[in-house]
């Protein structure tokens, strides 16, 4: 309230703006269910709120524009995932979010045992049965129960690019594995039988996985940076990724989600610092960042110690700029 009088804003709007952060603060079935994060974006006609599952340096912006740069880590990397709970006996997808607690995804036409899969009373019956018998006879049926399965998921993830997390052991994890279709299955799996395991628990390995995710990822980018930077298409420097996301030259850019550089981008691309936050700036990083989504490219949202050297930002570049 105070940067916006500063800047001589029209009382009835800072007077609107006031009313909105004040219901929210008084709305005590709201504040019931917390995530690990809160974010307010509040103008003086709406104000929007988002849940999140990291967990977020305490932060006020005021500014013509939204400062949207700490979600970036919310899309950027998923804290969102099904997990499919495979087992002989049973199965279940269970679906894993930022803010909500675990749940059971109901999932049409998928198969609730093996043995319902493909019509016999058990799959480990060793008896002849035309060529299937023993152990191989076994894994035949188990790949017909996991194609049953992986049949029934195309219709849920069809288009969707969430992760898909397995929960099976041995041979099932495996078998499973070679007929998926699911292009986003994460190679990464949780071992050991899932039966046992409530949605929480499988919530909770799951996490696990998804953090490998991510790591992945930061070594992907570290590996492209590093080949990028022989021949000039990869800066660390804030003025020239300004310039480059303006003409849109960046092709990916990591910054960092906790700081905030005060300041302006003009049009050109070109850069004005500020000694201290006010109405009249913004984060600088942060309208890097918003340039290059509007041109296409990829940003992720990071800590400090995940960009190369170190600095605000790191981007790669479609061509030397």
């Amino acid at each position: 309230m105070h940067q916006l009088e500063a800047k001589g804003t029209d009382k009835r709007r800072v007077l609107a703006l006031a009313e909105h952060l004040d219901d929210l603060v008084d709305d005590d079935e709201f504040w019931d269910y917390q995530a690990h994060s809160l974010a307010i974006l509040a103008t003086p006609d709406n104000l929007r709120t988002f849940r999140l599952a990291n967990a977020l340096k305490p932060m006020i912006e005021v500014a013509d524009r939204f400062h949207l740069k700490p979600l970036l880590r919310a899309v950027t990397f998923p804290n969102t995932c099904y997990v499919l709970a495979l087992a002989e006996g049973a199965t279940r997808l269970v679906e894993v979010t930022a803010d909500l607690p675990a749940a059971t995804v109901k999932v049409e036409g998928m198969p609730q045992s093996a043995a319902a899969a493909v019509h016999r009373a058990s799959v480990n019956d060793r008896s002849p049965s035309g060529r299937l018998q023993g152990s191989e006879g076994q894994k035949v049926l188990l790949r017909q129960f996991a194609r049953k399965v992986d049949g029934a998921l195309r219709g849920l993830l069809a288009g969707s690019e969430i992760p898909l997390v397995l929960a099976a052991a041995e041979p099932l994890a495996s078998i499973f594995t070679s007929v998926n279709s699911y292009a986003h299955l994460a190679h990464q799996s949780v071992p050991g039988s899932p039966v046992a395991l409530t949605d929480a628990q499988l919530a909770e390995r799951a996490r696990d996985v998804l953090d490998g995710l991510y790591r992945q990822d930061i070594q992907a980018f570290a590996g492209l940076f590093e080949a990028r930077s022989g021949n000039g298409r990869a800066t660390t420097d804030i003025a020239q990724a300004a310039r480059a996301a303006t003409h849109g030259a960046v092709e990916v850019l990591l910054v960092d989600i906790d700081e905030v550089l005060p300041g302006t981008v003009g049009a050109d691309g070109s850069v004005s610092f500020a000694d201290a936050a006010s109405a009249d700036n913004y984060g600088v990083v942060d309208e890097i960042a918003d340039r290059v989504i509007l041109s296409g490219g990829r940003v992720l949202g990071v800590r400090k110690a995940d960009i190369p050297g170190g600095g605000s930002l790191a981007a790669v570049l479609r061509y030397a700029a």
